[in-house]
């Protein structure tokens, strides 16, 4: 019986498997901060289905530049005047495992 050869990937040797950096506090951080970002995001498109009134000017265009507009908003209430959601992520993971201090990369 003969063997095949495994296929040889293009990625081989540039995939780093050292994970050590993803345990910092400062990736956690953000991690935190990203996923109060989608949380908005998600409440804001929630509040947006629910529409009290029907708009002259609906259009498939304003509708995906609105879901652009909110995503902004989302990710600058998120870094600047946060709700706590991923404050308190971050505090439930930290506590479920040890943290590193550092710097992301």
């Amino acid at each position: 019986m003969t063997q095949i050869p495994a296929p040889v990937s293009k990625l081989a040797g540039t995939v780093s498997t050292d994970t050590a950096r993803l345990g910092t506090r400062a990736n956690l951080d953000k991690a935190g901060e990203q996923f109060e970002a989608i949380f908005t995001k998600m409440m804001l498109s929630s509040m947006r289905k629910a529409k009290l009134a029907d708009s002259l000017f609906e259009s498939q265009a304003l509708d995906q530049f609105r879901d652009m507009q909110d995503q902004k908003l989302a990710e600058n209430m998120a870094t600047h005047t946060p709700m706590g959601i991923g404050k308190a992520m971050t505090a439930f993971l930290a506590k479920a495992g040890t943290v590193a201090e550092g710097k992301p990369e």
